[in-house]
């Protein structure tokens, strides 16, 4: 074991390839904050975080101010404990996105630091429960999708061996979700999954109407139908319909994961290891769902998830949506529709570093040690 010196932080900001639109915003930006930390041994662990469009510097701010000093001398193979010392000394802000992508970005970072210095890959390390994971692609079916288009994606999507896509919905009226979805479920037959994303753009009342329709066509699941703060709306969602409701990648601590499973509120269980606040907290959701026999179902981050997915025995889909491809010298594994975690030791992320360097934000760059 050795204790951490230095801790750099700096940030990136990635345009997405495609166009990217959903019932309530458009992706044009991904504001990314990396850190890199440096133990007494020279061993060097990169993690990272991200947001949609802003709120970047906010989280450089509390990692430069508050957060990155308190890791100098401590012992990096503590990341429980360094975990609650940073949440609690941000318990005023806390719980909160701000907060939470920021711890999240240490704390990829200290485990990608512990499975190097253990020689394993963070799949194994967490647990080595599979090799592989099926995938849906998410990539084709944004809500300014025709028809067609939305059609053409998931044919070309099944012939690659995906199991499943998603298509966005919160059209104005219920007759053109309909007719999207009713095209894409002829087209592709009854076997191959159709997930739905709301974005958290309905009414219960509006989403009820919604997932009658879903019923219909055999959806796999209604992700995020209402706000995901509110509980109990989704719960009596859950309550009135056979689709399963998916919630999670708009929640930021282990007790709103909790309070959902008790209620029976989700079905699905969406975690987003940057947005919950790393790996750390990441995994004692994935537990607790399992608890609850509920699958986990991870949003976005696919080139960190797919260690996750692979490390628990809860979690049968990994989403498709490249990220990195700019910043990697080599892509996520993936063959006939699923997805391998790299047996590299560290997160699995074969990070080119000129890029990373290249592209770094002007003024965000800060080294503590």
């Amino acid at each position: 074991m050795a204790r951490i010196t230095h801790v750099e932080i700096f940030m990136l900001d990635l345009k997405p390839k495609v166009k990217r639109v959903d019932a309530i915003q458009s992706f044009v930006s991904q504001e990314t904050p990396f850190v890199r930390i440096t133990d007494a041994d020279g061993a060097v662990g990169l993690g990272y975080s991200y947001t949609i469009g802003q709120g970047g510097g906010a989280i450089m701010s509390l990692l430069r101010e508050t957060l990155v000093p308190q890791l100098i001398g401590r012992e990096a193979e503590e990341i429980e404990r360094i975990w609650r010392d940073l949440l609690f000394s941000t318990h005023a802000t806390a719980v909160g996105a701000i907060t939470s992508l920021a711890l999240a970005a240490i704390d990829t970072a200290l485990w990608d630091l512990r499975c190097k210095r253990a020689e394993l890959p963070l799949w194994r390390m967490l647990g080595g429960s599979k090799p592989a994971v099926p995938m849906y692609t998410t990539e084709g079916g944004w809500l300014h999708k025709t028809t067609d288009t939305l059609v053409a994606d998931a044919l070309a999507a099944k012939e690659q061996g995906f199991s499943g896509s998603k298509v966005k919905i919160g059209k104005p009226h219920l007759s053109e979700d309909r007719e999207r979805l009713a095209a894409v479920r002829e087209a592709v037959g009854p076997a191959y999954e159709i997930m739905t994303d709301g974005n958290q753009s309905f009414t219960r009342a509006e989403a009820m109407r919604r997932a009658r329709v879903l019923e219909e066509l055999d959806i796999a699941w209604f992700e995020e139908p209402i706000p995901a703060d509110d509980v109990m709306e989704h719960a009596r969602l859950a309550a009135s319909t056979s689709v399963p409701i998916a919630v999670g990648e708009s929640m930021y601590s282990v007790s709103q994961f909790k309070d959902y499973l008790v209620t029976g509120a989700a079905s699905i269980v969406q975690v987003d290891v940057a947005r919950i606040g790393g790996i750390t907290p990441w995994m004692k959701v994935a537990h607790m769902a399992e608890a609850h026999n509920v699958p986990v179902c991870p949003h976005f981050l696919m080139e960190l998830h797919v260690s996750l997915v692979c490390a628990i025995p809860n979690a049968p889909w990994l989403e498709f949506i490249p990220q990195l491809d700019g910043l990697t010298a080599s892509s996520m594994r993936m063959e006939a529709g699923k997805a391998m975690p790299s047996d590299v030791p560290g997160l699995g992320i074969d990070w080119d570093h000129d890029r990373l360097d290249a592209g770094r934000i002007d003024g965000l760059t800060a080294m503590v040690g």
